[in-house]
């Protein structure tokens, strides 16, 4: 029985905000939030949920509060004195030309590029040692640069292409069909569809996947039903064939589809969460042919990664957690008659295709290394790689006898290569102009121990020479879930971090992909807590090491690294000066009620199945553990008011219960940004604001009055 009482708080909080050195005192006067009066009852418990009102994302109610909000926000943010030099800094390094790794579509070569500050990435294509032409210009797609393309598909020939596009930074997507030819677009765009790759049948059409379109609030639409659809060109989007789902005793939070190369068989995938899938195949040379299942469970992960003529391979972690490839004849595909091909190692495997040759890339404590293999099994060479970092790309089609990867690390611009399949030689293909210089930085490894005595990896990036002292402004970041792997990688944002004296940390937490099922599992439901353990751990290695302390020591991390955020401060408060938690599931107990939440709960759990589950959520929920009375860091929660997959309701949640009950001279402010998801196609130009205010809000409240280099700031300041 549920009972809401709107009942309006009549006092304003301040905050006066004054961090010694700084000479300028902000006074920050938080807007009114109204509470309700609602309250929940699981397994004979009562839970108040006063700021509900809040997850209604259309409301006139939830307007002005994110108006009064972003005022504050803005307000302070625009009294730090250096904010605006960051924003230079961060427009005049980003300004360089960036390339993607060309990839071939018929007779066409194609890459992704962008001139320096566009908003969006631009497609390009070229025949041959032709010219280069513009194929896709998303920046065209909108007037404020919001609108972004999201996914691209070719047909096998490359006649025909299919991309979708995100406006808003929304999980809803148009599809729209071009003639690569005439470069024109044919049919219809295809609208309302969601979590979905596109997957063409030779030019006939393409498969795709969607959930039926919700009435009202996008936000507390029903995802339980994805659906896998074929469109078949020249006919309505109305007309397009249900493949599979829909069907009510077999509900599957997602479906996709996958047809091979050489377009014999469609491969189905069901999910009931982010983690395991079922199997399934269909002959599509065969008219007639029914589906044939070949996993019936979501036990584990099984995809077929390649086929030769009836000989499947497939990659599974089936009684391998690290993953292996296994072959088996499509005419009785069980499990029961799977064969090894490329075993299992002690090593996390990431295969691929290309030229002829298979291709594992291998994750030695989230380092790329990466083995070539023939169609037999044959280990034919180690791929020696440019240095220790990532390694993405090896694939492209079977006849390519060149194709294109790229490398990185954190203090490493990514470069790309082209790389010979029969000799194993690779040149430069690429390599970026930036006014930054790698030579000048170090990453370091260290293993450290967390609270149970598990060994955990951290990648340390700095400028050489750094003295440690205990007095180094530094981020650590972190996500530990969902079976992610973080791996080195070159950020702009984290570059202006460094070049400021900065420290950049990236610890390996459990929950993600890094070690494989186990080191997923680990950190998963009831043992959730390991991994903000990991993440605590890894701020005391820091401090005791002397790279930084308590009062330099920022945290960051987004989406379920928000969640991260957002435990670690209300489980140690204390440990660190400023708390930045983006876009994060902050409401453990109603996460599962909004778009596709409740597919999270392989990772999470509910708040419903279980007395145990409920009161394990509840005791590290981060809204629900905001005490009174206590300091908290400085928080800059940041989000997008149109996230349709971590709802913004989260972190309204987390702002408003934090205003309230914090105490102390530390600000707590959201960050709401407009007509924005949950981050994926954001345009350049909000992004360098949004950084520039979170490296303002963070500096300003370890202390500083100024830019630590102030070097960098010659040139835009004479």
């Amino acid at each position: 029985m549920k009972k809401i009482t709107l009942i309006a708080l009549t006092t304003i909080i301040v905050v006066s905000c004054e961090t010694t050195p700084k000479k300028e005192k902000i006074t920050v006067n938080y807007p009114i939030t109204n509470k309700v009066d609602t309250v929940d009852t699981y397994f004979g418990t009562e839970v108040k949920d006063p700021y509900r009102w809040l997850e209604d994302d259309k409301s006139e109610a939830t307007e002005g509060w994110v108006k009064s909000e972003n005022k504050v926000t803005f307000d302070y943010l625009d009294h730090i004195p250096f904010r605006n030099d960051l924003k230079k800094r961060l427009e005049k390094l980003w300004n360089y030309e960036k390339l993607g790794s060309p990839f071939k579509e018929g007779e066409y070569t194609y890459f992704y590029k962008n001139d320096g500050l566009q908003n969006q990435y631009v497609v390009y294509r070229k025949k041959n040692d032709g010219d280069a032409e513009v194929f896709l210009d998303p920046n065209t797609f909108s007037e404020d640069g919001t609108t972004s393309l999201a996914d691209l598909s070719f047909s096998k020939d490359g006649s025909l292409a299919a991309y979708s596009i995100s406006e808003g930074g929304s999980d809803w997507r148009k599809v729209i069909i071009m003639n690569t030819v005439k470069n024109e677009i044919i049919e219809d765009t295809l609208v309302d569809i969601k979590f979905s790759g596109i997957s063409w049948k030779e030019n006939d059409g393409f498969y795709y996947s969607s959930y039926d379109k919700p009435k009202g609030s996008e936000l507390s639409a029903k995802t339980d039903q994805h659906k896998l659809y074929y469109h078949k060109l020249g006919t309505s989007q109305k007309n397009d064939k249900l493949v599979y789902g829909g069907i009510a005793s077999e509900k599957h939070r997602y479906v996709s589809g996958s047809v091979t190369e050489d377009g014999h068989y469609l491969f189905i995938y069901p999910r009931t969460s982010t983690s395991g899938s079922k199997l399934l195949m269909q002959d599509l040379t065969d008219p007639n042919s029914l589906f044939v299942t070949i996993l019936d469970h979501t036990d584990t992960d099984s995809y077929v990664i390649e086929n030769v003529g009836t000989k499947l391979f497939i990659m599974t972690n089936m009684d391998a957690p690290n993953q292996k490839i296994v072959t088996v004849d499509a005419s009785n595909p069980i499990p029961e008659n799977w064969v090894d091909f490329i075993p299992e190692t002690e090593n996390v495997l990431s295969p691929s295709t290309g030229g002829g040759y298979f291709f594992a890339e291998y994750m030695v404590d989230a380092i790329s290394k990466v083995l070539q293999y023939d169609y037999s099994g044959k280990l034919v060479r180690e791929v020696k790689l440019p240095g220790v970092g990532t390694a993405g790309g090896f694939g492209g089609k079977k006849e390519d006898k060149e194709f294109y990867f790229s490398f990185t690390n954190y203090n490493t611009p990514g470069s790309s290569y082209k790389y010979n399949v029969e000799t194993g030689e690779y040149k430069q293909y690429w390599k970026p102009n930036i006014d930054f210089n790698p030579d000048d930085y170090e990453s370091k490894q260290v293993f450290y121990t967390s609270k149970d005595g598990t060994k955990v990896p951290m990648i340390i990036t700095y400028k050489k020479g750094l003295e440690l002292n205990g007095k180094n402004p530094t981020i650590l970041y972190g996500y530990g879930g969902f079976n992610i792997s973080l791996t080195p990688s070159f950020s702009i944002t984290n570059a202006i971090w460094m070049e400021q004296g900065g420290i950049y940390a990236v610890p390996n937490l459990r929950g993600g992909g890094e070690y494989g099922k186990k080191w997923h599992d680990a950190g998963t439901k009831t043992q959730k807590q390991n991994v903000f353990d990991d993440f605590i751990a890894a701020a005391e290695y820091l401090i005791k090491e002397k790279y930084t302390s308590s009062d330099f020591l920022a945290i960051r991390g987004g989406s379920n690294g928000g969640l991260l955020v957002g435990a670690t401060m209300t489980q140690r408060p204390e440990l660190m000066k400023v708390a930045l938690p983006a876009v994060g599931v902050l409401d453990m107990l109603r996460y599962h009620t909004f778009t596709a939440g409740a597919g999270w709960a392989y990772d999470y759990g509910t708040s419903e199945e279980s007395k145990e589950m409920f009161d394990y959520l509840k005791a590290y929920s981060p809204v629900h553990n905001v005490k009174k009375g206590t300091a908290y860091p400085a928080t800059l929660i940041t989000t997008g008011d149109h996230d349709d997959r971590v709802v913004p309701a989260h972190s309204f949640k987390f702002a408003a219960a934090l205003q309230e009950e914090q105490t102390g001279d530390n600000p707590t402010l959201i960050r709401i940004e407009t007509n924005a998801g949950h981050g994926a196609g954001t345009p350049v130009s909000k992004t360098i604001e949004q950084y520039a205010d979170i490296y303002g809000f963070t500096l300003y409240n370890m202390g500083y009055e100024q830019l630590p280099n102030q070097a960098v700031l010659k040139e835009f300041k004479e």
